[in-house]
């Protein structure tokens, strides 16, 4: 099914303004001590830092920008499965539900 069916997604230019800006965080020092960590921040497993993806919480499709409270480091699954998901309407899978 077509996400887009279920929110208006932000416009192109919000999108590639955010896309851009999360290029430049993935450079910045506190990006790479954030992904050093190696944890995924939704399954909380161990991963080598190199895996670990930037996730915005709030996705940039859905109106999210790229800001240091809005990035956490995924792994690729958790990424993949949240796909353009907020993290109230993802709980479920955290907690096992679905």
């Amino acid at each position: 099914m077509d996400d887009s069916l279920f929110f208006l997604p932000a416009s192109e230019e919000h999108v590639a303004r955010e896309k851009a800006k999360a290029r430049e965080l993935r450079r910045s020092q506190w990006w790479k001590r954030r992904r050093a960590k190696g944890v995924c921040h939704y399954c909380g497993e161990s991963f080598p830092p190199r895996e670990l993806t930037m996730d915005h919480v709030v996705p940039i499709i859905r109106g999210g920008e790229t800001t240091k409270g809005n990035v956490v480091p995924a792994c690729p699954a958790c990424n993949a499965e949240k796909k353009y998901q907020l993290p109230l309407e993802w709980q479920g899978v955290l907690d096992g539900d679905e």
